[in-house]
């Protein structure tokens, strides 16, 4: 099971107006909240734990290089978003939501994280039960004044723009990605990533390919 969804290239990219976000270089994380139990759970992309000691000790065996995050996010995140949650009257129609942060550090790369380094939790996606995705413009109204995603651009979703984010013009590590829609169904990503991102991330695989030959 994808607790998030796989973002599509930009080759078959829809028309319109949206918000470019960076897209930071770290891991994805699940953070579950539900209106009676408060922070309940979270986790990967691909997996799932309770938040409780015994469920955050599991987490840690399993990603000891994510170790960190839970602390992370009790200390930046948990109760400004559970604020927003009771208090926006939007949210107050939805028993369940869940957020979407990446994990990163400065020395972060291609999901790898140095332990010394100290990492952050940059809030890029809200869910609401069943609604679906919060729209980009309402995700930057109801949580500008947390560590959200930047938004780097806004507008069309233009070649010359995807040819800038490769080229490096707008200054960003991975790239970004580029969201669309009002909320819920007709929420659509693409992601853009930078050449120069792309030619490191190569470079790592045939290191990776070299010293598993050797």
């Amino acid at each position: 099971m994808l607790h998030y969804p796989k973002i599509p290239g930009s080759r078959n990219c829809p028309s319109g107006r949206c918000l470019a976000f960076e897209k930071y270089d770290g891991t994805n994380l699940h953070w579950d909240w539900d209106r009676d139990f408060g922070w309940h759970s979270f986790g990967t992309r691909r997996d799932e734990f309770n938040l409780t000691p015994e469920g955050v000790e599991a987490f840690a065996q399993r990603h000891a290089h994510l170790a960190q995050c839970v602390e992370v996010f009790q200390l930046t995140l948990a109760d400004s978003v559970k604020s927003v949650f009771r208090t926006r009257r939007w949210y107050r129609d939805f028993q369940e939501l869940k957020i979407f942060t990446e994990f990163l550090g400065p020395h972060s790369f291609a999901g790898l994280h140095q332990e010394a380094d100290p990492k952050v939790l940059r809030l890029f996606d809200v869910w609401a039960e069943p609604y679906g995705m919060v729209g980009p413009k309402q995700l930057i109204a109801d949580f500008h004044h947390l560590p959200v995603a930047r938004v780097l651009y806004e507008g069309k979703l233009t070649g010359q723009f995807v040819e800038d984010v490769r080229t490096g013009k707008y200054g960003v590590a991975e790239g970004v990605v580029c969201k669309g829609g009002t909320g819920g169904a007709d929420v659509w990503m693409v992601k853009i990533k930078t050449n120069a991102y792309m030619e490191r991330l190569k470079q790592a695989m045939a290191n990776r390919w070299e010293d598993y030959w050797e």
